[in-house]
């Protein structure tokens, strides 16, 4: 709780409460929660395709040809390219798959640099658009050839990969790289939090690649020490026909039993956007969506407030901090219930929020909300 708003801040502050406090949760299948269209945040600009496998036909379509630079997205495309034309008794070796694990599951980028210097650089994306047909696209722009987060991706693109992987690639391929993404770790190895859109729209199973970069991004929260890593700082503010200067925040995958879903969401944030501003626009985004399939994960989304909140195992600050929280972020709280006083002054407050997509707790001090006790929120 972050005391009594006053003025324009408690303006401001109860827009935000009534966008945040949204009761969602439901069965299997559920279009979406009370939304006509694809909500996109003030500022940001989005790239989004959602495709129902079992009808054959996208259900959400929102500049789907767009080009963004990929991020870690193009992962993706590494990982495929590595495996192509491998046979079907290829094993793959164990140097390879200390690399690939995670690279796929946690994002790491030195793994990337070992795949993209090895193989070719731009011309593993050249290969992959011609394998797969792909429209959209495109090698990193010339000057920019080592960057492999500069390749240029659409939303219709990633579900054309996903559809390869789950429908045509060999069995062998498939299992290895939807396996490594079922099991997408929460903290990224740069030590960003990346379960931010699909990751935390939906309810498992899901399987996730996600993308991040910006130089507005300056440290990763994730885990329970400062990890001093930058998310792929850009290198130019220059027009170009893919932007790689704003902060981009990417989130791919497929959502529901059997992969029902595929769904690809990419967006870009006003310069100077926070971390946890952007991973807050794209989870709106991302839950505005008809995704058929999908459950939703019940509770009450509320913003917080500070750096560094730590979610604990127990309502009190006895217990070792599981992670962080990044600045200001939303999230999905369960339920409440009283523990160990916590004081940031001038506010004291004895009430703890359940965090079930993490686990663990917060302190109802760091929650966007008028009371000590959250309202509407149930009692644990």
């Amino acid at each position: 709780m972050r005391g009594i708003l006053r003025g324009a801040t408690a303006l401001a502050g109860a827009a935000v409460l009534t966008a945040a406090l949204l009761v969602t949760g439901g069965a299997a299948g559920t279009a979406r929660a009370d939304a006509a269209s694809v909500q996109v945040p003030a500022g940001v600009t989005a790239g989004v395709a959602v495709f129902d496998r079992r009808t054959g036909a996208y259900t959400e379509q929102l500049n789907a040809s767009a080009r963004f630079r990929s991020a870690s997205v193009v992962k993706l495309l590494l990982a495929l390219d590595f495996l192509w034309d491998r046979g079907p008794e290829y094993t793959v070796p164990a140097a390879d798959r200390a690399r690939l694990e995670p690279m796929l599951r946690g994002s790491d980028d030195s793994a990337a640099n070992h795949y993209w210097s090895t193989y070719g650089g731009s011309a593993i994306v050249t290969r992959m658009v011609a394998r797969l047909g792909l429209s959209d696209t495109a090698p990193p722009p010339a000057g920019y050839e080592g960057y492999w987060g500069y390749t240029a991706l659409s939303a219709r693109d990633t579900v054309t990969v996903y559809r390869y992987l789950l429908d045509q690639a060999p069995a062998p391929v498939r299992d290895f790289v939807m396996g490594n993404l079922r099991q997408s770790t929460r903290c990224a190895s740069d030590g960003f939090d990346q379960h931010f859109g699909i990751a935390g729209a939906f309810d498992k199973p899901w399987a996730v690649k996600q993308g991040w970069a910006g130089s507005s991004f300056p440290e990763g929260t994730c885990g329970t020490q400062s990890t001093a890593s930058t998310a792929s700082v850009s290198k130019t503010a220059a027009a170009m026909d893919v932007d790689l200067s704003r902060p981009a925040l990417h989130s791919t995958g497929t959502v529901g039993a059997g992969d029902r879903s595929i769904v690809a969401v990419f967006t870009l944030h006003p310069a100077g956007t926070s971390y946890g501003k952007a991973f807050t626009d794209i989870g709106r985004l991302t839950r505005s969506l008809d995704v058929p399939g999908a459950a939703r994960p019940a509770g009450w989304w509320y913003g917080t407030w500070s750096e560094q909140v730590n979610v604990r195992r127990d309502p009190s600050t006895a217990n070792a901090p599981m992670t962080r929280l990044p600045a200001g972020v939303e999230v999905l709280i369960g339920c409440q219930k009283r523990g160990q006083e916590v004081r940031v002054p001038p506010y004291t407050n004895d009430w703890w929020a359940y965090l079930p997509q993490y686990g663990g707790w917060i302190s109802n001090v760091y929650v966007t909300s008028p009371d000590n006790r959250i309202p509407d929120v149930r009692e644990c």
